[in-house]
């Protein structure tokens, strides 16, 4: 007897867990393509280009009225633009983009990715792309002094250094806050919530005794909302302890570098170091 002599067995009736018939049948082969494209979001196309040149006309006007100068005009515009595009090149890198740079009238600009990082790692690499390829602003300054001698150029190569420095801050939204801010939180939640929440303290008061009003209260509305989100980490997977020792390294030589260019500029009209450094600070007391 084969096992086509068999009467045929009964079949059971489903239980209230079991899957039902439907759910084990082939889905068409369309349905899962349309699925995922109705789940993908749509991509970001980007800031209007007449709202961009608006928006830089605007913020270069602040800039003019703040300092009085066309070299820290152009400088902090340009320096602005290479900065945000060092963050969009990490971005397309490491599978964020299509990232698109957007300017914030009287405040700067940022770049925006389509996709959250991959891990932890991905975002402090992003972080720090900005600061250390923006740092090339300074060549063309540089350059020009190079060429004429003038000493109004090397103004344009402190302006560019201490745009990428102090994003360096690990103060919220700052770039610092992202390159530091999982390597904290490796440590404990709590640690990264005391040390975003006191350097964010010290820069919009840095902002408020410089007379950078707009500039303060947009740290302290960002600092108050990265406070209130809850969830401290970008999803994605955490940093490793190699990976936390190594984005504190990456940190500190971006810094090193931001803090020698910029004495690169300062000291061949200062006497000393120090003079060199009250000179830099003394180019952002606005006092309006």
């Amino acid at each position: 007897m084969s096992d086509t002599d068999l009467p045929p067995p009964s079949t059971p009736r489903p239980g209230p867990w079991d899957r039902r018939p439907e759910e084990d049948a082939p889905r068409p082969a369309q349905a899962e393509p349309a699925r995922a494209q109705a789940e993908e979001p749509p991509l970001d196309k980007g800031q209007h280009p007449a709202w961009a040149i608006a928006s830089t006309l605007l913020l270069g006007g602040f800039i003019w009225y703040l300092t009085g100068s066309l070299v820290m005009v152009v400088a902090l515009l340009f320096g602005l633009f290479v900065h945000e595009y060092g963050h969009v090149l990490a971005m397309n890198r490491l599978g964020m983009g299509p990232a698109r740079i957007y300017i914030i009238p009287f405040l700067g600009g940022l770049a925006k990715s389509q996709r959250l990082p991959q891990s932890e790692w991905h975002g402090v690499l992003v972080s720090l792309a900005g600061p250390a390829f923006g740092l090339l602003a300074a060549i063309p300054f540089y350059g020009l002094y190079l060429a004429t001698g003038q000493g109004a150029w090397l103004q344009g190569v402190f302006v560019v250094a201490f745009l990428n420095l102090i994003n360096l801050a690990p103060a919220p939204p700052l770039d610092g806050s992202k390159a530091l801010g999982p390597v904290l939180a490796r440590i404990h939640p709590m640690v990264e919530m005391g040390v975003m929440l006191a350097i964010g303290a010290l820069v919009v008061f840095w902002g408020i005794s410089n007379g950078s009003w707009i500039f303060a209260a947009f740290l302290a509305i960002a600092l108050i909302g990265h406070l209130r989100r809850g969830a401290w980490r970008p999803e994605g997977r955490r940093l490793t302890w190699k990976e936390a020792g190594q984005s504190v390294v990456l940190f500190i030589l971006t810094g090193i570098a931001c803090a020698a260019v910029g004495f690169s500029a300062l000291m061949p009209g200062a006497p000393n170091a120090a003079e060199a450094l009250a000179h830099g600070v003394g180019l952002f007391e606005f006092n309006r």
